[in-house]
């Protein structure tokens, strides 16, 4: 299926659009891990995480006819933002499905770039069937939050700027929900350097993708229950699932309470606001649930969409 994942027209479209976010270093990081640490800032991409990438990419694929019908697609908030935020720029209308228990500023963010919302209930109700119900009804074009290979093909551009700023790197540690940050990492990664070890990190209750990599076939498991809302995905997708079969080396987890110490250790250390997914992969370094493999290691920070009161929340429950 990787062959259907196109890394340079991916990269064709984004230049000039995506920001290149900066990569950050700490002496105090690279003395506690025992290695060089390399933090690409994706929440400081637009929209606030990496999703703008793959949603950009995939609409500007479409052909125009196709695109200015409209979009849809489900997702709990940064793809959400991203959809719509890409749509809006190709002035084309946008259709979200997105769970109730949404963080409330992501929800209003996705309205504020003008996309119609449709609210579920992520424990009683399957957002692709909402999704697919609508598109029978309306003349809309779904791009999925990571099931799709225009989708995995932009966010592949994150990686490729990383190594082009930072050099070879021995391993690249990445958080995972439905895969499609990891599954266009590795692509790009084993491009530039073939002996990179890529390495994902999920939540301790979402652990689909490390069980459906372990039993060699998708699993889907229950609705987690963890603050990392962009990592609550049930089961890999099956382009998503190919790529990191081949390319995955391993799926580490951590818990909650891992995710808030690396989250605090950002505010703390390098002055930088991170929502929880975005510090999953993080987390796992700190607490040597991933040990470096190699000298020089690439982190994503996948994304900071988060309210000052939720972060001032979650800070007080550790």
């Amino acid at each position: 299926m990787s062959s259907e994942i196109d890394l340079d027209a991916a990269t064709a479209r984004l230049a000039g659009v995506v920001r290149r976010t900066p990569v950050l270093r700490s002496r105090l990081l690279d003395e506690r891990v025992g290695a060089e640490v390399h933090l690409k800032a994706e929440h400081l991409q637009r929209t606030g995480a990496f999703k703008f990438r793959g949603a950009f990419n995939a609409i500007a694929a479409l052909p125009s006819s196709v695109r200015r019908l409209g979009i849809i697609s489900y997702s709990s908030g940064n793809h959400a933002q991203a959809v719509a935020r890409a749509a809006q720029l190709f002035d084309v209308p946008a259709t979200i499905v997105m769970p109730t228990d949404a963080p409330d500023s992501k929800r209003k963010a996705t309205e504020s770039y003008g996309a119609e919302i449709i609210s579920y209930d992520r424990y009683t109700q399957h957002r692709e069937d909402i999704a697919a119900e609508v598109v029978q009804h309306r003349d809309l074009t779904l791009i999925p939050p990571f099931d799709h290979p225009d989708v995995i093909a932009g966010q592949s551009t994150c990686a490729q700027e990383l190594f082009a700023e930072s050099g070879p790197l021995d391993q690249l540690i990445v958080s995972v929900g439905g895969g499609g940050l990891i599954s266009g990492s590795a692509l790009a990664a084993h491009r530039e350097n073939a002996s990179c070890e890529i390495v994902g990190v999920e939540p301790e209750s979402g652990n689909d993708v490390q069980l459906s990599l372990r039993e060699g076939r998708i699993i889907e498991i229950d609705v987690p229950e963890t603050i990392a809302d962009g990592q609550q995905t049930t089961s890999p997708g099956a382009h998503t699932f190919a790529v990191m079969q081949q390319h995955v080396s391993e799926i580490a987890t951590v818990s909650d309470e891992q995710i808030l110490d690396a989250m605090d250790y950002l505010f703390r250390f390098q002055n930088q606001v991170v929502e929880p997914s975005g510090a999953c992969a993080l987390a796992a370094l700190l607490t040597g649930a991933v040990k470096p493999s190699g000298n020089r290691i690439g982190v994503i920070l996948s994304g900071g969409n988060i309210s000052p009161e939720r972060f001032v929340a979650l800070m007080e429950q550790r």
